[in-house]
């Protein structure tokens, strides 16, 4: 397996940005403050707020990719992939700042471990006290949604490294090659469950993903997205049964999507009895058709994209 150290400048991160200058300037200054040697690629998700001239002015030594249009993060990351030459690619968040050891301390546990794709960083919650996780790595729960690992737990209770399921797109590094053997990121996804789906495809590949939990990075949650919009609710619902249809064993997929439509068909029959509009978008019977409608019309894409198990 390649070594992170037998580079002078083996990693190249990719920042994914939309209109979000005062943000992506605070990630890009935590970047030159790096104690290794390292590439800069930020994707620029056509920006009209000026961050185009924030980053010529301020940021002259990274390479710019501008997309032209709004791919969102996955569309992002498979535009910034194909400016990367070095064997590890890291991602970070635009919203996010790593402390300065965070490339080293990711690049000597992914020396340490030959047998991982990607090695997922600590991510704590910004400005909050005491420290608290945003995320330890990824999960995937038996109902086939993926969660945040120590989502607002003391930062304490993950402080030993870890094999987790799936890696945080927000802050974490992989490596190049493996995710281009398992397609890179899938970029119909938009937002949501990218990394997870990629996670799950790098483990079919036969791959694992650690947690290390001295590679930290401060995040404000939900600072470029509100995950309380109905544009969260269907990106984060149709990716998931998408995720599925891609990576699950079939009856396990048939199990995700049957129950789907089964919630929907029960929501409905009870707004025809009458119950109140629930609050929560995810519970919406329009939206839910259009998660349903959205998701099939990709299905043949995503049944195409199945991998065989290593």
């Amino acid at each position: 397996m390649q070594s992170v150290a037998g580079s002078a400048c083996a990693v190249t991160v990719v920042v994914v940005t939309w209109n979000a200058a005062a943000l992506v300037a605070a990630c890009l200054d935590s970047l030159t403050h790096q104690t290794i040697p390292h590439r800069v690629v930020v994707v620029d998700n056509a920006s009209v707020d000026g961050t185009p001239d924030l980053l010529a002015a301020r940021f002259p030594d990274a390479e710019v990719v501008r997309t032209g249009e709004n791919l969102g993060f996955a569309g992002g990351v498979e535009a910034g992939l194909r400016h990367v030459e070095t064997p590890f690619v890291a991602l970070l968040n635009n919203d996010a700042v790593a402390e300065p050891d965070w490339l080293a301390r990711l690049t000597a546990t992914m020396d340490a471990h030959p047998e991982a794709a990607a090695v997922t960083s600590r991510l704590l919650l910004a400005d909050v006290e005491p420290p608290t996780v945003n995320n330890a790595g990824v999960v995937l729960l038996d109902d086939g949604y993926g969660a945040d690992r120590g989502l607002g737990q003391p930062a304490e209770a993950f402080a030993d490294p870890a094999d987790v399921f799936g890696f945080s797109g927000g802050a974490a590094l992989i490596r190049t090659e493996a995710l281009r053997q398992v397609g890179g990121f899938p970029a119909p996804f938009f937002l949501y469950y990218e990394d997870t789906d990629t996670s799950w495809r790098l483990r079919r590949a036969g791959w694992s993903i650690r947690y290390e939990p001295g590679a930290v990075v401060h995040h404000r949650h939900s600072a470029t997205a509100d995950q309380t919009s109905p544009m969260f609710a269907f990106w984060n619902e149709r990716n998931r049964l998408l995720m599925h249809a891609r990576n699950a064993a079939p009856r396990a997929a048939l199990a995700v999507w049957g129950r789907f439509v089964l919630t929907t068909a029960s929501l409905a029959v009870r707004r025809l009895l009458g119950a109140p509009k629930p609050p929560a978008h995810q519970q919406r019977i329009g939206l839910r058709l259009r998660v349903l409608a959205g998701a099939v019309r990709m299905l043949p894409w995503a049944l195409r994209s199945r991998r065989p198990r290593a």
